[in-house]
Formats: C-alpha cells, sequence, structure tokens
C-alpha cells in the first residue's frame, strides 16, 4: 500500500487555500510539502498540524491506495496464491 493526498488537495480547493499558505499556517518546511505533493511518507506530527488546522481527521486528507507492481509469476505460482485465491477463501 501506499499513500495519496489527492483528497487533501482537493479539499485545499473548496477552501480556497493556497498549499504554501497550509505549509506556513502549520509551520511545515517546503520539502515536507514536496514530499506530500509526491504521495511520499510524512511523520504523523505534520499530519496532525494539518488535520488540526483544516478542523478535519485523517481520512479526510488522504487514503492507502494499493501499489501497482509488475506481476511476478515466479514467486505467485510458486506460492500458490493469488487474489483470486485469497479472496475467495475469505
Amino acid at each position: 500500500m501506499k499513500v495519496c493526498y489527492n483528497k487533501l488537495w482537493k479539499l485545499l480547493i473548496d477552501k480556497g487555500m493556497k498549499k504554501s499558505q497550509l505549509r506556513v499556517a502549520v509551520g511545515a518546511s517546503k520539502s515536507t510539502f514536496a514530499k506530500l505533493g509526491k504521495n511520499e511518507n510524512v511523520t504523523l506530527p505534520v499530519l496532525l498540524d494539518i488535520c488540526e488546522y483544516l478542523n478535519c481527521d485523517f481520512g479526510d486528507i488522504m487514503e492507502a491506495v494499493p501499489e501497482i507492481k509488475p506481476a511476478n509469476k515466479k514467486s505467485s505460482s510458486k506460492a500458490g496464491l493469488t487474489k483470486e485465491n485469497v479472496a475467495g477463501s475469505r
């Protein structure tokens, strides 16, 4: 899984706020906001500061999305597990 901050950017648009305004308001560095823009991991305190400032919860600014990885036929056949097999056993 990887993180995606698209919800944060949509929320800022709805509030008529620029990324730079939020960055200054929460006291985050430019490099931290660069990481947010690239959907990279940032520290929990930064996310808490953003949520506190915007009066929202984590789910309002981010989501976990599956990583799309190239299929590795050798390892999946070795284990005998596929998404269908795992999903069917639940």
